[in-house]
């Protein structure tokens, strides 16, 4: 392979804002924070506005639409007549 064609895949953590939870997870995005991760090492940190921690779907939060009502209500509406 050539030298220098592949980024610089290493130790990453992600942070979440919304929940304050973080996971060291490997990447090759670049940063400039840098935070000292549960082990003692330093790891280039980036900030996440939603993960799989706060996120609807995982959380089991999820708001579910009733759009059968909403599609009944449209036919009775514009019903031709």
């Amino acid at each position: 392979m050539k030298p220098d064609t592949h980024p610089n895949y290493r130790p990453v953590v992600f942070q979440d804002l919304s929940s304050d939870f973080a996971f060291l997870t490997r990447s090759t995005i670049s940063t400039k924070e840098s935070v000292k991760w549960e082990d003692g090492n330093e790891y280039p940190l980036v900030k996440v506005d939603i993960s799989s921690h706060s996120h609807p779907f995982y959380t089991g939060k999820q708001k579910t639409l009733d759009t059968g009502g909403r599609v009944d209500k449209f036919r009775r509406r514009y019903a031709q007549k």
